[in-house]
């Protein structure tokens, strides 16, 4: 093994172990002094945990970097720079100072880095490029020092970005930048050993300034960000290395101001906060973000090796994915009922982006142009390769607008827009597909019309159907795949019930269960009394036998109600029934179209 493959991990290793020493030093001394941070209303944690985390990632990066990495210019401003973020951080810690006070220690950093001659080369204007890295600097920071919301979730996610970073360096050759890094996601490891759930000490203000600006700094060195490349590769690849910070600060700062709060104030609104409300734990909600994030790190190395118009291509569909997640997100109750009345009340703009967002009539049409625009793409792509720079081009181009119109109008002429995504079914289906098909034969027919379709290859208009229905039964069908994915609200709470009758009224009660977790109720599962439904499975719940084993079934399941999924029944088996429910005091409910409650007597 060649000294460039192991000197980086080496020094990952020694600082890793010497910020986790450091770390546990932090922690006892801070517990043994009172810096704790102590549970309020705002904040996630539940019992008093150590401050001052950050130091420990601090000392660890700056003392093995000073005594084993080769510098440059570069590392060495990026660390000064970083190193008065660190200062301004501790000093917030200690003091908690006014968040234009912080600006200024942030400006102070930015102008070491700009004046240093770091830019990120995103125009041909050197003033406008300032700005713009500027702006990036003191976003990333900010928006580390956001994440940093819960347990190991801010120096996690770093950690990920950092790694790859890294490993854009090493594919790039820059060896001595490399090292660098490597320093410092050993630092970030070591700390995370405290830090990740159940944490014992926070990195605080001090960590997440100095961890958010020195990596922000980072990728103004790197050649990943394309300096010889595309100015696609140029834009997306930082933001995809660093988008679940970016994520998460945008959709605060967007939901924060739509409910009239200030955007820097603290809250429990955040999308690690929201994963939790719909159910998942702690740990789950931060694994899952790290995964999104290794997901996002990944696909910036993949777009630097594509071409510009591919990246592009890439990186719309992964904002359309983003877009559905953070729709789905916006929907989860973080505020209580009293605060939305109020910023409805106060908020007249508030209360038509509501309405708007309700109807979703206006995201559609944009999501679905969308759409259109990515499957012809992905239909050329498919027959013709990389046909950027062939004749398939000039009629990609020509023939778009003509698509996106006509299969708009096609959609909704066969009622596309009519449904609600959360009851999407099976004859939503058909009418997509009845969408496709229209809007299909009328682009057709309008290229045959203007250009009497010279040229253009029917395959692609096939290829492009298919693409297109599957995309569009997708987004549609998103919204049940997430209430698969995650769980509708926090297991095991609620009123444990039993639905009577696992047919098609069963299953249409426990779609309606599933989809008002504020009734507070827990489906167990069913119970039938045909024979051959006896230890199947509905939706994820096991069908239980009946004939006589109700009393059974109720006691090793804690079953606090029973629903009746069917409208008729035999008195002799609702005397049954309820004559099991009265002996083990479980309440006994009808539900078809409305629960209502059946009398003992």
């Amino acid at each position: 093994m060649s000294e460039v493959s192991y000197k980086p991990f080496i020094f990952m290793l020694m600082s890793l172990a010497t910020a986790a020493l450091l770390t546990y030093l932090v922690r006892e001394i801070t517990h043994k002094f009172g810096f704790v941070a102590k549970p309020k209303l705002d904040r996630w944690h539940k019992r008093p945990t150590a401050m001052f985390g950050g130091v420990a990632i601090f000392l660890a990066t700056v003392s093995i970097y000073v005594a084993f990495v080769p510098k440059t210019s570069q590392s060495l401003v990026i660390m000064a720079g970083s190193s008065v973020l660190f200062i301004v951080g501790l000093i917030d810690d200690i003091l908690h100072i006014k968040p234009y006070q912080k600006l200024v220690g942030q400006i102070i950093g930015v102008a070491m880095i700009v004046g240093y001659g770091l830019v990120l080369p995103w125009t041909n204007v050197d003033v406008l490029n300032i700005a713009i890295t500027a702006f990036w600097l003191i976003g990333i920071t900010n928006a580390i020092n956001l994440l940093d919301n819960m347990d190991g979730l801010s120096a996690g996610i770093a950690a990920i970005a950092a790694i790859s970073l890294a490993i854009g360096f090493g594919a790039s050759g820059q060896f001595y930048e490399l090292l660098f890094l490597s320093v410092f996601i050993g630092a970030l490891i070591g700390f995370l050993i405290f830090n990740f759930n159940p944490a014992s000490i926070f990195m605080g203000d001090c960590g997440s300034m100095f961890v958010g600006f020195l990596l922000a700094s980072s990728v103004l060195m790197t050649e990943v960000g394309g300096r010889s490349r595309g100015i696609v590769p140029i834009l997306a690849v930082p933001a995809l290395i660093l988008f679940v910070p970016i994520f998460d600060t945008t959709f605060v700062t967007l939901l924060r101001k739509l409910w009239g709060r200030k955007a820097s104030q603290g809250g429990r609104d955040h999308t690690s906060h929201r994963l939790v409300a719909l159910g998942l734990s702690e740990r789950k909600a931060v694994l899952l973000l790290y995964g999104l994030a290794l997901f996002g790190g990944l696909l910036s190395l993949f777009v630097r090796e594509l071409k510009a118009i591919q990246s592009l291509a890439l990186i719309a569909v992964f904002t359309v994915i983003l877009t559905l997640i953070g729709v789905y997100l916006a929907k989860v109750k973080v505020y209580q009922e009293q605060e939305e009345e109020l910023a409805l009340q106060n908020h007249a703009g508030f209360g038509f982006l509501v309405s708007l967002s309700h109807k979703r009539r206006i995201f559609e049409v944009l999501l679905d142009a969308c759409l259109i625009t990515l499957a012809y793409y992905a239909s050329y792509l498919l027959i013709f390769g990389a046909f950027e720079t062939s004749e398939a081009w000039g009629l990609f181009i020509k023939s778009l607008p003509f698509l996106i119109v006509l299969k708009l109008f096609a959609f909704l002429i066969v009622g596309v827009y009519r449904g609600i995504w959360r009851y999407t079914s099976v004859r939503d289906l058909f009418s997509f597909s009845k969408g496709v098909a229209l809007g299909s034969v009328l682009s057709v027919l309008a290229l045959l019309l203007f250009y009497r379709f010279e040229f253009f290859s029917r395959a692609v208009f096939v290829v492009d159907a298919l693409i297109l229905f599957f995309a569009l039964a997708g987004s549609r069908l998103a919204f049940r795949f997430f209430r698969q994915l995650l769980p509708s609200g926090n297991p095991g709470e609620g009123r444990k019930i039993l639905i009577y009758g696992a047919g098609d009224g069963g299953e249409m009660i426990l779609r309606e269960l599933n989809n008002n977790p504020e009734w507070n109720y827990s489906p167990v599962g069913f119970v039938d009394d045909d024979p051959l439904k006896q230890g199947k499975v509905i939706n994820g719940l096991k069908v239980y036998g009946g004939n006589g084993s109700l009393v059974k079934i109720c006691r090793e399941n804690e079953i606090e109600e029973i629903l009746l999924s069917f409208r008729r029944i035999s008195p002799d088996k609702l005397n049954e029934v309820r004559d099991t429910c009265r002996e083990l005091n479980v309440s006994l409910k009808r539900a078809f179209l409305k629960i209502e409650t059946i009398d003992f007597e």
